[in-house]
């Protein structure tokens, strides 16, 4: 249901000022709850049912349960499966002299119901339900998502493959709704990435979903070729060279969402390799305040941010939400009187007011080479997507010591080791130690999802390899998820981020200065109150955000 149309019939009910429901659909793009959810946080409504029955009454339909109701199979049948999955649409009962009546997944759309009588021939009117209670019974009734892809598979296994890069089939239906399928399905899971991997004798299909891999079903491996040709088609990449590594954009609109994904193929012994990575804005979160950083994190991004001059890094894995980040650092100062430029290996997210720039290692366009430029367009901060060699490093502190604050990331292991690591490329610790404000050590957690968040005793050997002693935890609670149908049974719904601060004061400058090993450094920072990320991870445990096993594999 769209978020916006839901939350005006409250406001045209009186439940909800403006300003208030900007305020729920700011939260609703972050929490992954149901808009229901949300409102009840709120202190809107009481319960589920509260919501259901003011759409129903705003549409002029009757509100029902489908808890323990079963259409009758005469009543299904007047609708086929594959209309009934379109259109979210669930058959309820047929009455002589009137017509069929349905439930519908999103009853606020006006257009559904036309495209029903048009598909039935009858005359077709509404019952309002919750829109999960509706979605599970065409589950029952018709077959979920798993269906429809047995049946394209069983489409695709009979498809004769004529050509050896599968030029040929690129345009067939089967293949292009399987495609889409898999796309589709993969931004309804809040995939980050779908992996096409081509086996000697199999096809892999897989998404990472917050962090973790989860493959679905195959393909037959002899249509390996068409559908990544399909995709590669769609990415505007070229078919006929499957020789070297190449970079696409397909951009496609999901529902009412327009979704990007930046596309890599890679040849391997069995044919290419390619991945999507998923950008769907809807699920990024570029606000400092809704990334759930500790407080005293907060306010020093927002005061080292604020400074006129210096380096930031943020340090982490590929994958740690570095850039996410930093983004919502610098929206903090994008404002009319600040110039920011950004430097990045690809854009990732388009912003207003701030002048992004995309590298381009083919052409000239590199990180050295783009900083040198920024430095003449009168910059007031400067984001560099990564510090990965020497020149761009040494450009970056030379823009430090000229006037200018410069955001950027590095890959290493924890914050101390973002000294080293700069040493290591040639930058003078005298200088470094100058120019450094602080290093920001990053990693993302799955949280437990909160649906089947369970309590549980953790045994004393997991315990002992977290570095707790097992007397010394008292009453403490430790929970996991039990798995469930809302966390597609992992136990993990989400993802938080787990930090530690290196601040670069005054003694930690000083070390910097005589180029100390950085655990040294590290040793110093504790002493100093810096709480490492196994620290972070272990009060993510206790506060019940997170799992042992989670901290143990990141940490």
């Amino acid at each position: 249901m769209n978020i916006e149309a839901t939350l005006d019939v409250f406001v045209n009910n009186g439940m909800l000022d403006k300003s208030v429901a900007k305020e729920v659909a700011e939260e609703q793009s972050t929490n992954g709850k149901e808009l229901w959810e949300t409102l009840i946080d709120f202190g809107i409504i009481g319960a589920p049912e509260d919501f259901w029955s003011i759409i129903a009454n705003e549409v002029g339909a009757q509100y029902i349960s489908l808890a323990n109701f079963t259409p009758p199979p005469d009543v299904l049948a007047m609708l086929p499966a594959h209309q009934a999955r379109l259109h979210g649409a669930l058959p309820i009962e047929y009455r002589d002299g009137e017509g069929l009546y349905v439930c519908l997944e999103d009853p606020l759309n006006p257009q559904t119901i036309d495209d029903l009588r048009i598909a039935t021939g009858k005359d077709v009117y509404m019952h309002v339900a919750p829109d999960y209670e509706v979605r599970a019974r065409i589950a029952d009734c018709y077959g979920g998502s798993d269906v429809v892809m047995t049946d394209l598979l069983e489409e695709l296994g009979s498809m004769d493959v004529t050509s050896k890069d599968g030029a040929d089939e690129v345009n067939a239906a089967p293949v292009i709704k399987f495609v889409n399928l898999v796309i589709t399905q993969a931004i309804k899971e809040k995939a980050s990435d779908i992996h096409l991997e081509p086996f000697e004798k199999e096809f892999k299909i897989r998404y990472r979903v917050d962090g973790a891999l989860y493959e679905m079903a195959p393909p037959p491996i002899h249509l390996a070729n068409p559908v990544i040709s399909r995709v590669k088609v769609m990415a505007g990449m070229n078919i006929a060279e499957r020789r070297v590594p190449q970079d696409g954009r397909i951009v496609m609109k999901v529902g009412e969402n327009r979704v990007d994904m930046r596309v890599n193929s890679l040849p391997t012994q069995y044919g290419e390799s390619v991945v999507l990575r998923v950008l769907d804005r809807n699920n990024i979160v570029l606000d400092l305040n809704k990334l759930n950083l500790a407080p005293h994190i907060h306010e020093y991004i927002l005061d080292t941010v604020a400074k006129p001059n210096g380096i930031f890094v943020v340090t982490g894995p590929t994958g740690s939400g570095k850039t996410t980040t930093l983004y919502a650092a610098l929206r903090e100062v994008n404002t009319i009187d600040s110039k920011l430029l950004t430097a990045e290996d690809p854009v990732e997210y388009d912003i207003d007011g701030i002048v992004q720039v995309p590298i381009n290692e083919q052409i000239g366009v590199t990180f050295p080479r783009v900083l040198r430029a920024f430095l003449r367009q009168d910059p007031d901060r400067i984001l560099v997507g990564e510090i990965r060699d020497t020149d761009t490093a040494q450009i970056a502190i030379q823009a430090a010591l000229t006037g200018h604050l410069v955001l950027s990331t590095l890959h290493t292991n924890d914050a101390a080791g973002a000294v080293t690591r700069f040493i290591d490329m040639g930058v003078q610790s005298f200088l470094l130690a100058a120019t450094l404000l602080g290093v920001l050590g990053q990693r993302l957690v799955r949280t437990i999802c909160p649906y089947c968040k369970t309590a549980y005793q953790p045994s004393n050997a997991l315990l002992m390899q977290l570095g707790i002693s097992p007397s010394l935890i008292g009453q403490q609670k430790f929970y996991t998820g039990a798995r469930c149908e809302k966390c597609a049974g992992t136990g993990y719904k989400g993802r938080k981020g787990i930090h530690e601060l290196l601040n670069v004061s005054d003694p930690i400058k000083e070390l910097i200065t005589e180029n100390v090993p950085s655990l040294v450094l590290k040793q110093k920072a504790i002493e100093l109150g810096m709480r490492t990320l196994r620290e972070d991870g272990i009060q993510n445990i206790f506060e019940g955000n997170t799992t042992i096993e989670e901290v143990l594999k990141y940490t």
